[in-house]
């Protein structure tokens, strides 16, 4: 028996009456009647041959197979509405758009540095780069509002496609009184009696987690000092933490005009870049971001 050929409107019905605290409310946003909206999914449910909503009870509420296929819809829909835009945007000639968001763990320099082969390759090609907060990068990917996003980490969303776009090496920032501002390599167990600035707490961030797990391999585990400044870049954390310690990717040497010292380890620990995208959608751009970062010597960390 041939697959049922989804029909996207009955899929938007559905995803907007699984989202909704009623029908009447799904219905009202997708400007139909409650009768007609409920005539949709009964429908939908014939041409899977499951239930999608258990009815036993006063409110609706999925089944696992609903669950199942509203965690496939809500990028399957986003990806529609990607193409929509992109085949608007040929017939009107209008240059590609290609929309980066990054997480607060990596500056804008870093970001522009990941995105710098489209902006060289691809002269008709406008680019935006944007900070994103962590909770925020999927639903502005599935929104639309971002076509692609850069974050520290490894784990992929379900909704979404990744790919590790490079490992970058750690390095400690201090400030420019710190008594270590004059050395050029530090051993990461030096940091054992020294308070760490972090972004966000243990357990809550896989940035931080990810620090943490270096600092205990050295063979201690880390005083965290949480910043009470987000957004700024992350060599920053140590201009109002004089006497504190921040892991950082930037280059070696000064940084934040003078105030701030980033020193070499021994050993640097490597931490992943990981590109974030949706599933179903073709972007030239992002197809030259990938390729121009898998032509480089790419290490993974042998210790994670």
């Amino acid at each position: 028996m041939p697959s049922p050929r989804l029909d996207l409107r009955k899929l938007e019905q559905f995803v907007a009456a699984a989202s909704a605290p009623s029908l009447a409310v799904a219905a009202e946003q997708n400007f139909i009647t409650q009768q007609a909206l409920s005539v949709g999914i009964r429908s939908l449910e014939r041409e899977f041959g499951v239930a999608l909503f258990d009815r036993s009870r006063r409110k609706l509420e999925l089944t696992r197979a609903g669950r199942e296929l509203y965690d496939h819809a809500l990028p399957l829909l986003s990806g529609a509405d990607h193409m929509v835009t992109a085949v608007r945007r040929v017939a009107q000639e209008r240059p590609e758009e290609f929309r980066v968001g990054h997480s607060p763990a990596l500056s804008g320099n870093e970001a522009y540095r990941l995105v710098e082969p489209v902006v060289r390759e691809c002269g008709d090609v406008s680019v935006t780069l944007r900070q994103v907060y962590p909770s925020r990068l999927e639903p502005m990917l599935l929104d639309g509002d971002v076509d692609m996003v850069l974050r520290r980490g490894v784990a992929t969303p379900e909704s979404l496609a990744s790919a590790i776009i490079t490992y970058q090496p750690l390095r400690l920032a201090v400030n420019a009184t710190h008594e270590w501002a004059g050395r050029a390599v530090v051993d990461i167990a030096e940091l054992a009696d020294r308070p760490i600035v972090v972004w966000a707490p243990e357990h809550r961030s896989f940035y931080t987690d990810y620090l943490v797990s270096h600092c205990r391999r050295a063979g201690f585990d880390p005083m965290l000092i949480i910043s009470r400044v987000q957004g700024a870049p992350p060599t920053s954390a140590v201009i109002y933490h004089p006497q504190a310690c921040a892991f950082v990717t930037d280059d070696a040497g000064p940084a934040m005009s003078g105030d701030v010292r980033v020193i070499d380890f021994s050993s640097p620990p490597l931490v992943p870049v990981q590109g974030l995208w949706l599933p179903h959608t073709v972007s030239k751009a992002r197809s030259i971001l990938l390729a121009a970062q898998s032509t480089t010597e790419n290490r993974s960390p042998t210790d994670v």
